[in-house]
């Protein structure tokens, strides 16, 4: 599940540990993958040289190719909006490793972001371990969606994570570093994983519930702005009483149910849709300017795109 393979894609079975040599756990298995086990490993002897492996490359008596890869137990990531989890570093990802993705702001004029980072597998943030926040400020106000915002993680080999923002636009940046210390134990991975399939189906109605607000929030705000900037002088009277009023009866049901807010949404889209379209339909075509002879040759070799 977590290789993200199905079962004819595995093509070999080693099982190792003690519990592995009862014949209903290789059975178990077998039937589950579609093949059986392979039988020329013994369980006990590769979990004991696995670790004298591991010794001698800590002592440094071990110097050949061999080594043993450190993963990371859980999916890391940051809130969103709407107390979404963003994930960055999917659990079982070879460390070190490091991952970038690119964040703005939710609102106009915001001078500000807070990164919260957390530790889990739940698509809400409250939902997973919280493993610390900072703020980046100094963002130069603008418009909501435009500031860029680089967010990077970097695990090193010891499991010591540093979270770094960025405003791509002044180079002003803000970072945590977060202890390897601060580990979480086996059984509460476990637990935490239990949790995540418990909770599956009830996780799934809350992210698609905060995905639809989100959605509408974002609509509401593009259709403000084409009524009171870049439509304005172009609506007739009456589409921009229409669309005014679709706005209104969707604001009104941001805070209900996704089967409220969707209606409302899909009737303001194809409002915009509909004025948007006949304004191009309006819109008359410049007169075709006449070739001369020889040009037709040029413009077919600068059609390409250009770097």
């Amino acid at each position: 599940r977590d290789a993200k393979l199905t079962p004819a894609e595995v093509s070999k079975i080693v099982l190792v540990g003690g519990p592995t040599r009862i014949p209903m756990v290789k059975k178990f298995v077998g039937d589950v993958i579609g093949k059986n086990p392979e039988s020329g490993v013994d369980p006990m002897e590769a979990v004991a040289m696995g670790a004298a492996i591991q010794a001698g490359i800590i002592a440094g008596d071990v110097t050949s190719d061999i080594v043993l890869l450190d993963v990371t137990p859980l999916t890391l990531g940051v809130e969103t909006l709407g107390g979404l989890r963003e994930p960055l570093i999917e659990r079982n990802t070879t460390i070190p490793t490091s991952k970038t993705k690119v964040f703005t702001t939710a609102a106009d004029n915001q001078t500000a972001v807070t990164i919260h980072v957390v530790q889990g597998e739940r698509p809400m943030a409250a939902d997973n371990v919280s493993l610390g926040s900072f703020n980046l400020a100094g963002i130069p106000p603008a418009p909501r969606g435009i500031p860029q915002i680089e967010v990077k993680f970097d695990i090193d080999a010891n499991g010591i994570i540093n979270v770094t923002a960025k405003d791509l636009g002044t180079s002003k940046e803000a970072k945590i570093t977060i202890q390897a210390g601060t580990k979480l134990s086996k059984d509460e991975i476990d637990k935490l994983k239990q949790d995540a399939e418990k909770f599956a189906e009830e996780d799934k109605k809350k992210k698609e519930s905060v995905d639809i607000k989100n959605e509408a929030e974002s609509f509401v705000y593009t259709t403000e702005k084409l009524l009171t900037q870049d439509l304005k002088d172009k609506l007739t009277q009456e589409q921009g009483i229409k669309i005014s009023e679709s706005v209104k009866e969707l604001k009104e049901v941001l805070g209900k149910t996704p089967d409220e807010i969707k209606p409302k949404l899909e009737a303001l889209k194809a409002l915009v849709n509909e004025v948007t379209t006949e304004l191009y339909k309006n819109v008359q075509q410049p007169p075709q300017q006449e070739q001369q002879s020889g040009s037709s040759e040029q413009n077919t070799e600068n059609s390409g795109p250009t770097n």
